[in-house]
This record gives structure tokens, C-alpha cells and sequence, in this order.
């Protein structure tokens, strides 16, 4: 049984394991099951402006550290008058991300990419990136002064941000007799999942995705009729 963690499918190794009837989870699954959180809808764009300097913070959704970075060069390629391009990201679930990583991109050490940090690592979004440009208005801000700023721009592009709950998917093979099959899809259509694949053959051999949490639903679905989970061999 493999866990997919995501549209971009890191496949976080698989585990697959024999029913028939449908048994209990493995502790293994249940134990180490990953959590559903939210992550950027879409990109957004907002501005702040203290003494004369503007700072313009856009934050969009980033599964990696290589599509960071895209978006961080596509900033300065947008805004490539600009004094600063600061920024900060966090890839993976906000509690316990894969990566994170900031830049103050010339501004005293610890006045901007740290802080812009603090403020994703306080939202419970993942996969996000945040870049705050900033334009120089003449007047000094000072390193309080800085933080401050960077803060609150990067607190009104999060606050602005819409979101959208990511559920971790698994993928499973099962072996049903021929009656089952659509009393399963139909199961399936409510409860998020979908049949990637199928064969026929003595049984209707089907392949399910579904989000994680519903695993134990499908085993009650099906405990007792005539299925079984099939491994990587069958």
C-alpha cells in the first residue's frame, strides 16, 4: 500500500499486506499515518508601506525547494529595480516540515528572512513560499524598525492568503468479485476516492486512491464480502 503524499506523488514507500476477508490495519499504517494540512490556494500579492519604503510581499505554494527558488527569481525578474528581495519557506506539513529554509538578502543579519520565517512557521500552512521585495524610501528603519516591517508585510500576505486543506492520499489494489464492484465505486465517489485503474479477470481487480483517513472506513466497507488487498506481485 503506498502512501502519496501529494499531487506531485512523493511516495513515501510501500507497505502492502494480504485480507481476505478484509482484516484490521497493520499498526503501521495507523501508527504512522500523515496529517492532512492546509497549503497556499493561490498566489497573493500585498503591499506595505512605513517612511517612504514599500514592501511588497507575495507568497504562492511551494512543494520544493527547487519551486522556491522559481518563484523567488520570478520576484526579481517582476521587481528588478528593488533593493531586496527577502524570503522564507517551508515545504511540507507546518509541524514538521521536510525543509525550511530564509534569506535577508542584504539586510542586517536576522531583521528579514527570520522574521518573514516566523511568521509561516506560526500560520499552519505548508508547502509556501514568501518573498518580501522591498523599494527604499530614503529613510533608515533601523533593525527593530526592519523586523517590524518584514513582520507585518509578511502577516498581511499570509492573512490575505486563501487556502485549501491538502489530505494525504493512498494508493491500494483489491481483488472483488464482480457483484461488489459497483457498490464500491459508489462508496468511493463518497467518500473522496476514485479507481485509477481496473482489470478483469476471475475477479474485478481495481486500483483505489483515497484520501488516508478514509483507510479504516474502506476496511469496515468491505470487511466480511469476498475481497482482498493484493500486494506489488499480484
Amino acid at each position: 500500500m503506498a502512501i502519496v503524499f501529494n499531487r506531485r506523488s512523493e511516495n513515501a514507500g510501500t507497505q502492502w499486506y494480504d485480507a481476505a476477508p478484509v482484516e484490521l490495519i497493520p499498526p503501521s499504517l495507523s501508527v504512522s499515518a500523515p496529517v492532512s494540512y492546509f497549503t497556499p490556494a493561490q498566489a497573493v500579492e500585498v503591499e506595505y508601506e512605513i517612511k517612504k519604503s514599500r514592501f511588497i510581499a507575495r507568497v504562492a505554494e511551494a512543494c520544493s525547494r527547487e519551486e522556491a527558488m522559481d518563484l523567488l527569481e520570478q520576484a526579481r525578474i517582476d521587481y528588478p529595480d528593488a533593493r531586496h528581495h527577502c524570503w522564507a519557506y517551508l515545504v511540507g506539513p507546518p509541524l514538521s516540515p521536510s525543509t525550511v529554509a530564509s534569506s535577508d538578502d542584504g539586510e542586517p543579519s536576522g531583521t528579514a528572512g527570520k522574521p518573514i520565517l516566523n511568521v509561516l512557521e506560526h500560520k499552519g500552512v505548508g508547502n509556501v513560499m514568501l518573498v518580501v521585495i522591498r523599494y527604499f524610501g530614503g529613510i533608515k528603519l533601523g533593525a527593530g524598525g526592519l523586523v517590524r516591517a518584514y513582520s507585518q508585510a509578511a502577516q498581511m500576505a499570509m492573512e490575505a492568503l486563501p487556502k485549501t486543506l491538502f489530505e494525504p492520499r493512498i494508493t491500494c489494489r483489491v481483488a472483488i468479485d464482480f457483484a461488489l464492484e459497483q457498490s464500491l465505486r459508489h462508496w468511493l465517489s463518497g467518500h473522496k476516492g476514485d479507481v485509477t485503474e481496473h482489470e478483469y479477470h476471475e475477479q474485478v481487480i481495481l486500483t483505489l486512491a483515497l484520501p488516508h483517513a478514509q483507510l479504516p472506513e474502506l476496511q469496515a466497507f468491505l470487511a466480511g464480502k469476498k475481497a482482498r488487498f493484493l500486494n506489488e506481485d499480484n
